[in-house]
């Protein structure tokens, strides 16, 4: 898109003027544009649902539970919340501002852009938009060029349902996301890979932009010896698997003990045919690599999975014991590939994964509360789950968000509420008494001032 062309099709004074009308700061109007949305959802759903199928080869079910549906819970989840969440809090007063009241309010940041992903398309451009617009914002969207049918679908709903004062989609490339980082933005919400997460983080830092990264990384998986080894498998299997493994929060690698590595291996290959049948290639529950530079990238990592090019198919593959200097074990794998290593005693794990970038999920299996408690505090990252994976997501109320090189900032629910907020602080004083000790001439010794200070400062 050129800068001409961009001007046409979106002219951010007209969003600014609408936004600093105030329209945008009232609950009832609030309210109004999150059931518009959920409304056209409802009308859209078959349509983004046969995008999702072009682009991914989700399946209906896959596409409601982790695209539609899940939008639709955020703004449910929203409505039920908003006039909690949009109150104005009281915060102590200390003796030194009494009689004064103070208070905590958050108000709507201005006009913000979200850049969404291609693995999660709609969900993952929607449910930012949902907290945008429960905080008060208008929105920019700029959906990914990589899912082009859904991409096409979400601006056919998004200029049928808002009014362009409030909402925008523009399509495009990285020269679009280019000259739109070129804007005076509120705020950014970006999610994607770390390495184009930095561009965004050093692009907004011109303008001194805020963000939020919700970028990714190796999100280990740890098998303990007392884990229920069955179970383990079916809940890392289907973290790793499900999208084709192109999943910000899936697990990465997994570890298991050496004593029984064995015998999880073979678990996994009998939950993996299990799941997706002895050709994967006609399940229905599992798809396809988003384009060839992808599935060449998995190929690379993995050159002896079974693969078919022409349907940008690579089958659920597990590699086993993989050097750990590897590529593999380097990269994010973002595709259906799942390392499984034996160790011999958990500070091994510590020592491999403590170094390196904090992931955006830790997954732990085991019971053992003091087993739990020792490698969360030993493996930094941004969420941890406790024998499952992914179903961190699930909870509106758990803050969703990345540290580190996995990302700042959070999501859902009311996160995603106060991350496109402003708190703004509030100090209301009376006039009716003014002390004249606290103006200069200050006619008292240091240590009179110190007792005072730490009394009128409520320490």
């Amino acid at each position: 898109m050129t800068p001409s062309l961009m001007n046409e099709q979106f002219q951010m004074d007209r969003m600014r003027s609408f936004f600093e009308s105030g329209t945008t700061r009232s609950l009832s109007f609030r309210q109004e544009q999150l059931r518009k949305l959920f409304r056209a959802l409802e009308q859209h759903e078959t349509d983004l649902h046969d995008a999702l199928y072009a682009d991914l080869h989700k399946s209906p079910l896959d596409a409601y539970t982790s695209e539609t549906g899940y939008a639709q819970s955020e703004i449910r989840h929203a409505l039920k919340n908003l006039r909690r969440w949009s109150r104005a809090k009281r915060a102590p007063a200390p003796a030194g501002v009494r009689p004064g009241r103070a208070r905590v309010t958050p108000e709507p940041k201005g006009v913000v852009l979200i850049i969404g992903p291609w693995n999660y398309p709609a969900q993952l451009v929607l449910s930012p938009l949902v907290a945008a617009l429960a905080a008060g914002n208008c929105a920019v969207l700029k959906p990914s060029e990589l899912t082009p049918h859904t991409s096409a679908v979400l601006k056919k709903m998004i200029e049928g349902t808002f009014d362009s004062t409030v909402v925008q989609l523009l399509e495009g490339g990285r020269e679009t996301a280019e000259l739109l980082l070129e804007k005076p933005f509120d705020h950014i919400f970006f999610t994607g890979g770390t390495e184009i997460g930095r561009k965004v983080a050093a692009a907004a830092a011109k303008k001194l932009i805020p963000t939020t990264l919700e970028l990714g990384g190796k999100n280990p998986a740890i098998v303990c010896e007392d884990a229920d080894m069955a179970v383990a498998a079916r809940r890392i299997v289907r973290g790793r698997f499900m999208n084709t493994g192109q999943l910000c929060v899936a697990p990465d690698h997994v570890w298991v003990p050496r004593n029984r590595f064995d015998e999880f291996f073979r678990t996994l290959e009998k939950t993996i045919a299990t799941f997706y049948g002895d050709d994967p290639q006609q399940s229905p529950d599992f798809g396809r690599i988003v384009n060839r530079h992808h599935f060449d990238r998995l190929v690379a990592l993995a050159p002896d999975c079974v693969r078919d090019a022409d349907d940008l198919y690579i089958a659920p593959t597990l590699i086993l014991d993989p050097p750990r200097d590897s590529a593999i074990m380097q990269e994010e794998i973002f595709g259906p590939l799942l390392p499984v290593l034996p160790y011999d005693s958990e500070q091994d794990v510590i020592a491999f994964c403590r170094p390196r970038s904090a992931p955006l999920a830790l997954y732990l299996f085991t019971n053992d509360k003091t087993r739990q408690q020792k490698l969360i505090d030993a493996i930094p990252s941004g969420g941890v789950c406790i024998n499952d994976t992914v179903s961190q997501l699930i909870p509106k109320e758990l803050p969703f968000g990345g540290r580190g090189a996995s990302g700042w900032g959070a999501a859902h629910g009311k996160a995603g509420f106060d991350e496109f907020s402003h708190h703004r602080s509030v100090l209301t004083r009376s006039t009716r008494f003014d002390f004249k000790a606290s103006y200069p001439p200050m006619n008292i010794s240091l240590d009179a001032m110190k007792r005072i200070y730490r009394f009128f400062a409520g320490d």
